[in-house]
């Protein structure tokens, strides 16, 4: 019985100590800009905004249009296997996005469950930015 206390209270506090969390296209639209109206004449890098942008739909639905600041595209069904290849410290703030939000909640729980603690999913993703007319990038990253 006091094992399976100890568990618990141990699974609830490394469960704290994981941050899953939403941000609105809004928000992240005013982190992206603010870096652009302070003179930067790109997109800002990672330490330049303090996050790190990616675009977790398929390839193809990238080359249509993006967010400006995305730093990667890696397709969700392949977050885990390449989850390196974004090149983040655990304690790095990552944001994800896709169309509507539900294949980047899934790329947030697992970059979560790879444990990465401070991982952020854009609400509504790229239809949420659409439709509050904020710019968008062509291209691929």
């Amino acid at each position: 019985m006091t094992r399976r206390m100890v568990i618990t209270v141990v699974s609830l506090f490394l469960l704290s100590a994981i941050s899953i969390s939403g941000v609105s296209a809004h928000h992240s639209y005013l982190l992206t800009v603010q870096q652009l109206r302070a003179g930067l004449t790109k997109a800002p890098s990672m330490s330049q905004k303090g996050f790190i942008l990616i675009d977790v739909r398929s390839a193809e639905e990238h080359a249509t249009g993006f967010i400006p600041g995305t730093d990667l595209n890696i397709d969700f069904r392949e977050i885990q296997a390449r989850h390196r290849d974004i090149g983040a410290q655990l304690d790095d703030h990552l944001v994800v996005y896709c169309q509507s939000g539900h294949r980047s909640n899934i790329a947030a729980e697992t970059l979560a469950d790879l444990g990465y603690r401070h991982v952020y999913n854009v609400t509504g993703s790229m239809n949420a930015w659409l439709a509050a007319g904020f710019p968008v990038e062509s291209g691929r990253r």
